[in-house]
């Protein structure tokens, strides 16, 4: 039986966005293993059928030597299930995965979901990363892009040149993510859908808030993730001044889609192509969103939705 190693920083990468391919392998024949950190969607990777291999990952830890034992832990994994092909997904996977896998002579295909700040902004940090690239893409057989500002970053860094393969994001299931008729009640509903971090746009996205539900208390603004800086007290007490509603981290954000009017996305992390915004636009639902690869491509400005410059909430309350 062929096998085909998953690498992966966190279960919801592989469950919310690349589920269909692993059904799509296991009813091809394939044995799929998935190494991950555990969390609450492994369950049901493993009831469709995966081998899962828990792996602990600092997503963003800079300690050399956990970075190395996440190498050598690779290496062990894949001389454990010696797959046909390892997949990788996110930085740290698609780095020393690829450094794992070349060392043991195992094709891997990398998958570029956006660069990250630590890429994205000159620095220290992006000479090591792009350092560190070279040396793990050196031997890949394919690296996927999911826009062309971050497949001409790797070109011009002349990172595994000749390798290279565009695709316009993870894609959506169209049967699960189908036109939801638009609401026609009292208030008007707007959703943020993301990490909560600052580089997703939360500040502007609160700040339009707090604007808007002054001048028109007919309208609601909705938050769906989970925080990554800390933002947690404060949107609990802006929930309790009632200027947002904070729902957390959700499983089917088609609940909460259903009910709102329009998406607001004001990010200016360095996407891949955005999955929210993917998900809301085949949902019927018109999208506010920064004028940036990997969210530009998915709005006809003015048509389904409205392009803004990132970090001004002078725009961001005119749109």
């Amino acid at each position: 039986m062929k096998k085909v190693l998953i690498l992966v920083n966190h279960d919801v990468v592989i469950y919310n966005f690349r589920k269909e391919l692993v059904v799509r392998l296991i009813e091809d024949g394939y044995k799929v293993y998935i190494s991950s950190p555990f969390g609450e969607r492994i369950d049901e990777l493993v009831k469709i059928g995966c081998e899962f291999i828990e792996t602990k990952i600092e997503r963003h830890g800079l300690n050399v030597l956990q970075e190395l034992k996440l190498i050598q832990t690779y290496k062990q994994i894949i001389k454990h299930v010696n797959p046909n092909v390892v997949l990788s997904y996110t930085i740290k996977p698609n780095i020393y995965g690829a450094i794992a896998a070349s060392n043991l002579n195992k094709p891997i295909i990398a998958n570029i979901t956006g660069l990250g700040t630590a890429v994205e902004n000159k620095g220290l940090m992006q000479r090591i990363t792009v350092t560190l690239y070279k040396f793990a893409f050196r031997k890949a057989h394919t690296v996927f892009f999911q826009n062309q500002e971050n497949q001409q970053f790797f070109i011009d860094k002349k990172i595994a040149i000749g390798k290279h393969k565009l695709i316009p994001g993870s894609g959506v299931n169209l049967e699960h993510f189908s036109p939801l008729e638009y609401p026609y009640v009292d208030t008007l509903e707007f959703i943020f859908i993301s990490r909560i971090m600052k580089e997703k746009g939360i500040d502007q996205y609160i700040e339009a808030a707090k604007y808007i539900r002054e001048k028109y208390p007919n309208t609601k603004f909705h938050i769906l993730g989970f925080c990554e800086g800390d933002y947690e007290d404060e949107l609990r007490r802006l929930e309790r001044e009632e200027i947002i509603i904070y729902h957390g981290m959700q499983r089917d954000i088609r609940n909460f889609l259903k009910n709102t009017h329009c998406s607001v996305h004001p990010t200016y992390y360095p996407e891949g192509m955005s999955n929210v915004l993917l998900e809301s636009a085949a949902s019927a639902r018109p999208i506010i969103t920064t004028n940036r690869s990997g969210c530009r491509e998915i709005v006809d400005d003015g048509i389904n939705g409205y392009l803004i410059k990132k970090k001004i909430v002078k725009i961001l309350l005119k749109k």
